[in-house]
């Protein structure tokens, strides 16, 4: 397949890679990673039977093109020059036949894209997500103020012309940042949210919640972190860095209890309602640092077995793995998104008396250099516990 767009946007390295050669380029990648691990077994990576449109999560800016015509695209790679995508290779199709619809209603109702200099304009982004389960759209549409001209008409014309949007969302952000979303959200049309599916479990994902761009990939993933976990039905698990919940819940029906532990309070709202929507009368969630929870886990009575990480790609903190070591686990399963962050916090778990056991990398997001890791974390028996409250 050729990309439309090829060497213009930068997103995707790999777009004329042949898929077997690109899996073996980041089986290389990840191997020369985990080097100066020699314990750890780095698996056959995990790719996907169809790489192309993978990523149900798809954003585009607005701008101008040379004739002063409303144009929709990607950020070319390094600069503020916007390259009109229509067509992508790695994006769902719904989810771009509703951006390209979005955009052609937009010019011809006149709208003018925010300009950050003159701060002017009505349109600043465009935001779709699409539910693997439903092949229902989220629709997101980024003002830099609560002002919205012909508002009511637009959206009308956006759900005559897109019957797979479910739901129309205004986010406001009005910042001089590359930050996509404000904090600002007005439902506009629909309940103002999706619904998807994970390992049997359902959720309910809002417009600010952080969500996995690939669905199918996101379910490997998550059966690989329930493998891991080796759950039988009598442990207590901990879920740092929960979100809105996804791994605590699909982990659930297999333990004894499930403790989710997350700093963003409106992701631990949304969360609670999805235990309730699955059933989960084993699973709490609480607003809060995770390190400094399990120092109090440490102190009292909750004791956890298993131990399961999902951080952003700034990896975690020496606070968090000196707290989870001393909790002391049987097993610690740290999902990362950024190999590089997840192989410096495993040489971290090992002065801490853990050894990293075996990394599965998943082609999470194929023709482009990233991918996602599972790894299996256990005691090392040979550290003397006292050692981790020693300096380095």
């Amino acid at each position: 397949m050729n990309c439309p767009v090829s060497g213009k946007c930068g997103g995707c390295c790999y777009s004329e890679t042949p898929y077997e050669e690109q899996l073996a380029i980041k089986q290389s990648e990840a191997e020369r990673v985990f080097a100066s691990l020699p314990r750890l077994t780095v698996l056959p990576i995990i790719g996907m039977e169809d790489p192309f449109h993978s990523r149900c999560k798809v954003h585009r800016v607005f701008g101008k093109d040379r004739e002063n015509r409303l144009i929709s695209g990607i950020y070319q790679e390094g600069t503020h020059r916007i390259v009109e995508a229509g067509r992508c290779l790695i994006e769902n199709e719904t989810a771009l036949g509703i951006i390209n619809k979005v955009t052609e209603i937009a010019r011809a109702m006149k709208y003018r894209p925010y300009d950050e200099d003159r701060r002017t304009g009505t349109l600043r982004h465009l935001l779709v997500r699409v539910s693997r389960s439903s092949n229902d759209a989220l629709v997101i549409l980024g003002t830099p103020t609560d002002e919205f001209p012909g508002r009511n008409d637009f959206v009308k014309a956006i759900r005559n012309a897109c019957p797979a949007v479910s739901s129309i969302v205004q986010n406001v952000n009005g910042e001089k940042t590359t930050m996509v979303l404000g904090k600002k959200f007005r439902v506009l049309y629909g309940p103002g949210f999706l619904t998807d599916e994970i390992r049997s479990c359902t959720f309910r994902i809002p417009p600010s919640a952080f969500y996995q761009v690939n669905p199918v990939m996101t379910e490997k993933l998550y059966e690989k972190a329930a493998e891991y976990s080796s759950l039988t039905g009598r442990e207590t698990v901990i879920d740092a860095y929960s979100g809105v919940g996804t791994i605590g819940i699909t982990l659930a029906k297999n333990a004894k209890q499930v403790v989710g532990i997350e700093l963003n309070r409106d992701a631990v709202q949304v969360a609670v309602g999805n235990a309730k929507e699955n059933g989960c009368e084993n699973v709490r969630f609480l607003a809060g640092d995770a390190g400094e929870y399990l120092e109090k886990t440490v102190r009292g009575n909750l004791k956890p077995d298993v131990i399961v990480l999902d951080p952003p790609r700034s990896g975690s903190t020496e606070k968090f793995i000196r707290s989870s070591a001393l909790a002391s686990p049987q097993r610690i399963v740290y999902i990362s998104c950024n190999i590089e962050t997840l192989a410096r916090d495993l040489a971290a778990y090992e002065r801490f008396g853990y050894a990293a056991v075996k990394v599965q990398p998943f082609d999470m997001f194929p023709l482009t250099k990233g991918m996602e890791a599972v790894c299996l974390i256990m005691k090392n028996p040979r550290f003397k516990k006292e050692r981790i409250g020693s300096k380095r």
